[in-house]
């Protein structure tokens, strides 16, 4: 797009204006159907900064942001749409009906767009496509899937359970972690207090004495003069490599696979994003077999709802195998995430022609060991958080309380 400044005269007075169009021609055009007055001169210039300020507050007032819409709002709104196309309402009334009662700015500023090009004569794959972004690749999948079969109303019904089954998981791992790191954030607080306003009051005292201290002592002083000197300049640090690893992440694909890998070795952590996303995977893949969903289209489906890289990468495989032509089990084989008894599983349901069962089966194991994870995940913590605890506190108490038992033993 081009801009062009246009000098024109009206009531014996110049003015100028900037109109933005894609050539001179069609600048002028609009300029034309302005009705500003007569046009003495027009020229190509650069983008004006006022141009650039209607940008910035448009996005601001704009409801529909670049990024995810709230899960738990979105699963209650399939819900409704889904009970009205399965009562009878055309679409488009379902949709309409939705909007009414939504709060959600941003989604009810996207599915009014979607009701209003639904209208215009696409369909609901068509309109919905276009907020990929903020509904994700599996609403659009589920929503394509039950206009090509004819059963949106179950595949709405599908999308909501698998939804609902995502947040719960959030939700359990948020409820179990929320107690350790408050505990773990509460004593980072507690020891940067003692180290910068208990150390201090027995700085001097231990100077005067003049004798040799003990190491645990050494340390606390040492410890105290880095926090209040450079202090600062540690936490500015920490937060510039924090978002720098967060850039890296989002825009360079090698970093965010090394990141990803990495954090599948993180204790605790580690194992209950693998089994969360897997047991995601394969209870998504299983949906989609059964609906009569093409096995590769349904394990891309599938894949694409995976957060972590490495792990997407990993299952990608599975996929490749069945367009190399051979079986499931030998691209169950081929990913390194899944231990012999899940890929004998996998192979005795092909086999015996019970896979979508065989998948119900594998899902609940790794259903049941994120379970296991979350709701232990404060015993599993225990010993870290007691050993922090103790350490603390014996640091602490050497490196305060030795240096008086050797004042006491010499005044002795």
């Amino acid at each position: 797009m081009r801009y062009y400044k246009i000098v024109y005269k009206r009531r014996k007075k110049r003015f100028s204006v900037v109109i933005e169009a894609e050539n001179r021609a069609l600048a002028m055009q609009k300029f034309f159907d302005l009705k500003l007055g007569v046009l003495i001169k027009i020229s190509e210039t650069s983008k004006p900064f006022s141009f650039y300020l209607k940008e910035i507050q448009e996005k601001i007032n704009d409801p529909i942001k670049g990024r995810r819409v709230d899960i738990e709002t979105l699963i209650s709104i399939i819900d409704q749409i889904s009970i009205m196309i399965d009562a009878g309402l055309p679409l488009n009334i379902a949709l309409a009906e939705t909007v009414k009662t939504q709060e959600d700015r941003m989604l009810k500023a996207i599915f009014t767009q979607i009701m209003e090009d639904i209208e215009g004569g696409k369909s609901f794959f068509e309109a919905a496509k276009r907020f990929k972004k903020q509904l994700g690749f599996l609403t659009l999948s589920m929503i394509r899937l039950g206009e090509e079969t004819g059963t949106l109303p179950e595949s709405l019904n599908h999308l909501s359970k698998i939804l609902q089954a995502i947040l719960d998981n959030r939700r359990k791992f948020k409820k179990a972690t929320r107690y350790p790191l408050f505990v773990m954030f509460a004593m980072m607080i507690s020891f940067v207090i003692v180290i910068v306003m208990v150390i201090p009051q027995f700085k001097q005292f231990f100077e005067e004495t003049k004798m040799e201290l003990p190491l645990p002592t050494k340390f606390l002083l040492w410890l105290e003069h880095s926090v209040v000197t450079f202090g600062p300049y540690i936490l500015i640090s920490a937060l510039t490599v924090f978002f720098t690893l967060l850039i890296f992440y989002s825009k360079n694909e090698k970093v965010r696979l090394f990141l990803d890998k990495w954090l599948l070795k993180v204790y605790i952590i580690g194992e209950a994003t693998l089994y969360a996303m897997v047991s995601r995977f394969i209870y998504v893949f299983r949906v989609l077999v059964e609906a009569g969903i093409p096995m590769i289209d349904a394990l891309k489906i599938a894949s694409e709802i995976v957060e972590n890289s490495y792990i997407k990468k990993e299952l990608e495989k599975i996929s490749l195998a069945i367009e190399e032509g051979r079986t499931l089990y030998n691209g169950f084989e081929d990913s390194r995430l899944f231990e012999n008894m899940v890929v004998e599983m996998i192979k005795a349901g092909e086999i015996g022609g019970g896979l979508g069962k065989m998948l119900g089966k594998v899902s609940k194991i790794y259903q049941d060991r994120f379970d296991y994870i979350v709701d232990n995940i404060a015993a599993l913590i225990e010993p870290i958080l007691i050993a922090a605890i103790a350490g603390f506190v014996l640091t602490l108490s050497l490196g305060i309380f030795l240096p008086m038992w050797n004042l006491v033993n010499l005044a002795g």
